[in-house]
């Protein structure tokens, strides 16, 4: 049974281990843990502010992970499944909804995103999920961008009516 759970410092290990095998081994990126400094310190980059990070896991096993990012305009990050675990259990529709609840908590009034073109399942996910593609002169100023993606998204966090 798949869990979903906020990140803990025992995940670490898992979390980088997953991260960089589907950044480097699945779809190519010369990408290291050094490039990448908001892997290498997630309580310090993820957990404060309105941020968090959580991670999918079954038993111990980390399956998914996904960030949140708070720098005035919140930036979803680091958003991965296992190839084996897509598809399977909702495991990433599991992960963004629990990242747009808490963005929702925390009265953030939208999410960007960046992911590189050929994620292709992936764009299908976000625009699935309510994410609409924009083009990256739409981002705010301090939208954190990666070097290596291209493809941004946005998704509006609906407030209901007072009263």
């Amino acid at each position: 049974m798949i869990t979903i759970v906020d990140y803990a410092p025992a995940d670490r290990e898992g979390v980088v281990a997953l991260v960089l095998e589907i950044q480097r081994g699945e779809f190519g990126v010369p990408i290291t843990l050094e490039d990448q400094p908001d892997l290498a310190d997630i309580p310090g980059s993820f957990q404060r502010g309105r941020g968090g990070f959580w991670v999918a896991k079954d038993g111990d096993e980390v399956v998914g992970t996904v960030g949140l990012l708070d720098g005035g305009e919140a930036a979803l990050r680091k958003m991965f499944v296992r190839k084996d675990r897509r598809g399977l259990d909702g495991v990433a529709a599991r992960l963004l909804a629990t990242l747009v609840a808490h963005a929702y908590a925390k009265a953030l009034p939208r999410l960007f995103l960046g992911t590189r073109p050929e994620m292709v399942a992936a764009h299908r996910f976000y625009e699935k999920s309510g994410f609409a593609r924009v083009e990256p002169s739409a981002l705010p100023a301090t939208f954190p961008r990666m070097a290596f993606d291209s493809v941004f998204y946005r998704r509006d966090l609906e407030r209901l009516p007072l009263g």
